[in-house]
């Protein structure tokens, strides 16, 4: 049985409804992207990425928000540094988190991906609760869609070089394994 619901929602995540998602094209969803994002930079536990998915951030807040507020940006997932699972966008729509990308020769990874972004940034270690519930979500969107195989799951870095630098260097591939193939 599924965790997931008809229109593409896990049950056990925080609901919030992003307005920035459209209709994907008819293909099959066969690729992860991991991303890691803090809003302001560096800064963890502002509410602040929650509201910027949900078009709601408050861009007179802080100075780097100018940069930011002609962006429309939105992840089907987002995991802070508590572990919690939220939910911006239904899996079987496409969520706006990859911009200009490509995946094995494939362009627009929008269009066959799911989008997980976890806060954290270049610099500091991801907290072992948030690789814990990506490692349960990888799970829960393989039995979803089993095309996602561990050689499917990548940063935004890989399919966009040289523009997103996320998850970064302090992100373990080999501890998201770990947790991925724990089923306790």
């Amino acid at each position: 049985m599924s965790v997931f619901d008809a229109q593409g929602w896990h049950g056990a995540a925080r609901r919030a409804p992003s307005p920035f998602f459209d209709e994907r094209p008819p293909t099959a969803v066969d690729l992860l992207v991991v991303h890691a994002i803090s809003l302001p930079p560096d800064t963890f536990g502002s509410g602040d990425v929650q509201r910027f998915f949900l078009g709601e951030l408050d861009f007179d807040r802080h100075p780097y928000y100018d940069r930011i507020r002609h962006l429309r940006v939105s992840a089907h997932f987002f995991i802070p540094r508590d572990g919690a699972l939220w939910q911006h966008v239904g899996v079987f729509q496409r969520a706006w988190h990859a911009g200009q990308s490509q995946w094995a020769g494939r362009p627009a990874c929008n269009d066959y991906s799911i989008g997980v972004e976890l806060e954290g940034t270049a610099t500091r270690p991801f907290t072992p609760e948030q690789y814990r519930a990506l490692g349960h979500l990888g799970r829960d969107l393989q039995a979803l869609f089993p095309a996602l195989s561990r050689e499917r799951v990548v940063g935004h870095a890989d399919i966009a070089p040289g523009r997103k630098w996320d998850p970064g260097p302090c992100f373990s591939w080999q501890t998201l394994w770990e947790e991925w193939a724990d089923d306790r």
